[in-house]
């Protein structure tokens, strides 16, 4: 796969340097177990910087994207938490990177590329998952800063977060007023801002609801202007896309590791099962896919490092197909293990867990038909 054009020197050596990396210290450290995903999750920002992965999400002008893909589909494929985990830390670094003033950059960036400071990304609401025009938090403007009032679901990092990129709009519409979304960068010890309660998940991570009651806000803790906080969700969102399809593809490819593992060494009617003709048709489908889903995403990277302009809809092609051609290629891999897939703590029983949450985060497979759809008919 690296030989393709999307690549450089420099990402083969990096994509080999993950590989060691992912399975001496992720594989070793989150074999799953009962542990408490916050712990989990905390130890995983720590692992990530001490190897200098967080210190790429937060480069300027903007992170090389390619290379974050190679981290996430290297992270998935060993851990969907350490995974998940990173992943938020770009989404809630980028917006700094983005639109952060020089002041919120010093002070934020060079501390989440050391783990001192977990980022988080917080848009969804109970009323406004997908559609983000719909948010209710509200930030009202007040002496020097802003006072938000609103609450947050579903928040990736949630209780283990330093800071939350939090969206509110400014304006009240039921006065006449013009509503606008905007960003703030919000402390986590912010007085007024607590996170609800940690939600459960089929495949566990840190993740919970957030509350924001008379939460202040320092005024230049504001990302860009008043009304651009739309602009900045869809950019962050844009960027980050392809790289759950890579994260996707890491789960998808060692899906299919194990599949192969398992039908040579299982035998059935006096043969292994990889001898049978349903058996290879699988396994060749399951791969073609797999390469399909990984020639899209490193596409939409290689584009995110080189054009100035907009590829929302690449972006959004590569999430589509990468996350629903995994989750095909993962329920296979569960079929040709027979019973063995579904029983706790075998490896394709635990990718078919972390790999569903993916057609739905960033934006559901159905937002993202929509989107093609939408540039298409431009």
């Amino acid at each position: 796969m690296l030989t393709l054009p999307f690549f450089d020197e420099s990402h083969r050596q990096f994509a080999e340097r993950l590989q060691v990396f992912c399975a001496d210290k992720i594989e070793t450290a989150f074999r799953e177990a009962d542990t408490d995903p916050l712990d989990a999750g905390r130890e995983a920002i720590r692992l990530c910087a001490a190897e200098g992965l967080l210190a790429r999400l937060v480069k300027t002008p903007a992170p090389d994207m390619r290379g974050i893909c190679l981290i996430r589909e290297a992270l998935a494929a060993r851990s969907g938490l350490a995974d998940a985990v990173f992943g938020v830390q770009g989404l809630g670094s980028y917006p700094i990177v983005l639109a952060g003033s020089a002041a919120l950059r010093k002070r934020y960036l060079p501390r989440v590329a050391t783990g001192e400071k977990i980022a988080a990304f917080a848009v969804t609401e109970t009323e406004a998952g997908s559609d983000i025009r719909s948010i209710r938090t509200r930030a009202r403007a007040e002496g020097s800063g802003y006072v938000i009032d609103g609450s947050k679901t579903l928040i990736s990092n949630a209780g283990i977060a330093d800071y939350y990129i939090v969206f509110a709009k400014i304006g009240d519409a039921s006065a006449g007023e013009k509503t606008r979304l905007s960003a703030f960068v919000v402390d986590a010890d912010t007085p007024g801002l607590r996170v609800a309660r940690q939600i459960p998940l089929l495949a566990p991570h840190p993740i919970g609801d957030l509350e924001l009651q008379k939460c202040r806000v320092p005024g230049d803790h504001r990302l860009g202007e008043e009304g651009d906080g739309l602009k900045i969700a869809l950019a962050t969102l844009d960027r980050f896309r392809p790289s759950v399809g890579a994260a996707a593809c890491g789960l998808a490819g060692r899906a299919l590791d194990e599949a192969q593992g398992h039908v040579t060494r299982r035998t059935q009617f006096g043969h292994p099962l990889s001898s049978f003709q349903a058996t290879k048709f699988s396994l060749a489908d399951m791969q073609t896919e797999l390469d399909a889903a990984r020639l899209l995403v490193f596409r939409a990277a290689w584009l995110a490092d080189s054009r100035d302009g907009r590829f929302t809809r690449e972006a959004s092609t590569a999430k589509l197909f990468a996350t629903e051609a995994a989750q095909r290629i993962v329920d296979r891999a569960v079929q040709l293990h027979g019973g063995r897939g579904v029983v706790r703590g075998v490896a394709v029983e635990q990718l078919y867990r972390e790999v569903r949450a993916l057609r739905l985060y960033e934006g559901t497979s159905e937002i993202q038909r929509l989107i093609i759809a939408d540039h298409m008919l431009m």
